[in-house]
């Protein structure tokens, strides 16, 4: 049991740096218990964890905050609140950048490597704050139609997602919020390119290629990445871009058909790509391969059609596997946002917003918890034995709290031993109230 106890360590560590807003004065909590107290809700799954800890603590004069997380003493969950409002989610950046090497070790490069050694990373926005109440610099607003106005949070996720596999790895993210002299509201697409300018040259070595809806489909967008050598599958719609299908319109593309059986089952499977096509009207525009995909029934009935462009050259012998990866960009939706904020990690649910930073901080330590548990699910033997012997995700979670309601546990090792055997050291059952 190696990578989670390596994790908690450099968390800790980054945590450690925050600026301690106490203005000199100190405390009797450090800083690093502040942050890894915040991140131990999400990833244990529950925000009465640290309530559950002050009394085990209470009863038995420690608990799993100190066994499990390494924090000292357990701040209340107000005080941590208030600690960490000014602190820049960027702070967490060295974590997920952990997240990206673990992607170019064996076992994970292994699960997520598609189209040839390369690594598919889906970009999507979503909201996970809103309220007509409360507020802060960084909030986004709209006004509805009953003229109340509404502040929200909005992010960019990139996710490392691949076809064919359940598991999805979050990396850092790109918050959407008001910017520094920028007069139009903050955007995807603006995100996109700060996101870009951040963290791609870091990602070379995976071989990135960005997945995205129709949004992403534009000139400066796909500019940008073949500026920096990078490559895209992108949804391309009709109805967002008529110069392209007017161009393409009468010409004869290159097609591929298969039959696919499914059981009982027959769907016939058709692909047809077109290369070298401009993106827009006008002198300069960018030139892409537009790739379609059709599913038809027994009957010929079309159940399934969808189209990308993609800067991949496309052939008889990769046309499946480039749409396989588009299709895959539909994981950061199901198998992202779906999972986060509806089975455990309550992404939309307020835990605190602040006047600051608060709210940004929390979702980043809330998505960080989500790609540990996705590396853990795929590396770690001792929490894979765990997670199998409970069956289910929810039942997993459901377990490790009430153990760690009662007893603590010396070790990662010992409590994901107890979960995998059902079963519980005596030694660890006859605990005595240190006076």
């Amino acid at each position: 049991m190696e990578l989670l106890p390596s994790l908690l360590s450099g968390l800790r560590e980054v945590c450690a740096g925050l600026a301690d807003p106490r203005k000199g004065r100190g405390g009797n909590i450090a800083m690093a218990d502040f942050g890894v107290s915040a991140f131990a809700l999400f990833f244990m799954q529950s925000a009465s964890f640290l309530a559950f800890q002050r009394a085990l603590e209470k009863g038995q004069g420690r608990s799993n905050c100190q066994t499990l997380f390494g924090i000292g003493k357990i701040p209340s969950d107000n005080y941590i609140r208030d600690m960490l409002d000014g602190a820049e989610p960027a702070f967490l950046q060295p974590c997920f950048e952990r997240m990206e090497q673990l992607l170019a070790t064996a076992p994970l490069r292994q699960a997520f490597t598609r189209l040839g050694d390369r690594i598919l990373v889906a970009w999507d926005g979503t909201e996970y704050f809103c309220s007509q109440k409360l507020g802060c610099p960084y909030c986004l607003r709209r006004k509805r139609a009953n003229g109340k106005i509404e502040s929200y949070h909005t992010l960019l996720a990139a996710t490392a997602v691949a076809p064919g596999h359940s598991k999805v790895v979050p990396l850092f993210p790109e918050f959407i919020a008001p910017q520094d002299g920028a007069e139009k509201r903050d955007c995807e697409r603006n995100a996109a390119k700060r996101w870009h300018a951040s963290h791609a040259t870091r990602l070379h070595g995976l071989r990135p290629v960005y997945l995205g809806d129709d949004l992403f489909a534009c000139q400066p967008i796909i500019t940008m990445l073949g500026d920096a050598g990078d490559d895209f599958i992108f949804t391309c719609k009709e109805t967002s871009h008529k110069a392209l299908y007017d161009f393409i319109d009468g010409a004869e593309p290159e097609r591929h058909v298969e039959t696919i059986r499914k059981g009982k089952a027959v769907e016939t499977r058709r692909y047809r790509w077109i290369g070298g096509v401009p993106l827009r009207d006008g002198k300069g525009a960018a030139l892409v391969n537009w790739v379609a995909f059709e599913i038809f029934d027994r009957h010929g009935r079309v159940t399934y059609s969808i189209a990308w462009v993609t800067s991949l050259p496309v052939s008889k012998a990769n046309v499946a596997d480039i749409v396989a990866a588009g299709r895959a960009r539909w994981k950061i939706e199901n198998e992202t946002f779906n999972v986060m904020k509806n089975h455990g990690y309550e992404l939309e649910h307020n835990f605190g917003h602040g006047e600051t930073f608060l709210a940004m901080t929390l979702a980043a330590l809330n998505l960080l918890a989500f790609a540990w548990h996705s590396a853990l699910d795929i590396v770690e033997p001792p929490w894979q034995a765990a997670r199998q012997a409970a069956a289910k995700r929810s039942s997993f979670f459901t377990h490790i709290l009430t153990l760690t309601t009662y007893v603590v546990f010396p070790s990662w090792l010992a409590i994901l031993a107890a979960l995998a055997t059902f079963t519980i050291p005596p030694e660890l059952l006859h605990t005595q109230k240190i006076e």
